[in-house]
């Protein structure tokens, strides 16, 4: 016979272990929504991570690429055979082709004054593959006092007429101390990029345009900032410099060290 105390015993035990249970679910469930929510957190750092190592990685590949020159040399102008102050008769413009010395710096220059445009005395012909590199010096205090610069291939050889961004074009923003726009316009096409220009105040910057029948990759520094189709397959090329309509606080721009190379078969 169940006698009262037993059964006060027993319902004792019970709720013992009941409480017990219930105290070890919500234990058990806290304790796996914890697992969850640290396994969740790890796989957003995770996501995180790999994500911007993969962003920075893919800019970096953008970015950065071996310049492949020309090995067939076509024409190569720095300018020795003139002395500082004469008339360069390699190139032709609308204003002067004055040579200059430049501080620090060696070799002869070319100095474009403003408002002026330049291109090559005796157009070349051009292969369908070829590489034309060259030197720029943005003399300045500041890279800000130096409005832009452009050069490129037009479709004639004349410089009646100052204009900037003709044909396909490469064009540095040194205003904007960061800013190159490169374009055509045929086919039309804009790519707007960036370059920071303030490091390279009075020392030579080396261009390099790499043209491939109608495509045509642009360095500066080694630094690729563009491969695009920038020729239609008819255009003809004519290298030309269009110079700052601005410069500031005595400041200038100088090139020199031109190369066209074509490559072997």
């Amino acid at each position: 016979m169940i006698t009262d105390k037993k059964i006060n015993g027993l319902l004792f035990l019970v709720l013992l272990l009941s409480g017990i249970e219930v105290h070890a679910q919500p234990s058990g469930i806290f304790q796996k929504a914890k697992d969850k929510s640290t396994k969740a957190i790890e796989k957003k750092i995770d996501n995180n991570t790999t994500g911007e190592e993969g962003k920075t990685a893919d800019k970096s590949g953008n970015r950065s690429s071996t310049v492949v020159a020309g090995d067939s040399l076509i024409f190569a102008e720095d300018f020795s055979a003139f002395q500082p102050g004469t008339i360069a008769t390699s190139f032709k413009t609308n204003g002067k082709a004055t040579i200059r010395m430049v501080a620090d710096q060696k070799g002869k220059w070319l100095d474009l004054g403003d408002r002026e445009i330049y291109k090559f005395s005796n157009p070349l012909n051009y292969p369908s593959r070829f590489t034309l590199s060259f030197d720029i010096i943005a003399k300045a205090e500041h890279v800000k006092d130096i409005a832009p610069l452009s050069f490129g291939f037009a479709s004639d050889n004349s410089v009646h007429h100052y204009d900037s961004n003709i044909g396909t074009y490469v064009q540095l923003h040194y205003y904007d101390t960061n800013q190159v726009n490169i374009g055509s316009s045929k086919p039309e096409k804009f790519v707007n990029t960036t370059f920071d220009l303030e490091p390279w105040i009075n020392r030579p910057l080396h261009i390099v345009l790499s043209v491939n029948g109608e495509r045509m990759a642009v360095y500066l520094n080694d630094v690729k900032l563009a491969d695009a189709v920038l020729f239609s397959p008819t255009e003809a090329k004519n290298f030309y410099i269009t110079a700052p309509w601005r410069y500031a606080n005595d400041s200038g721009v100088l090139v020199s060290n031109f190369k066209v190379s074509g490559f072997k078969e």
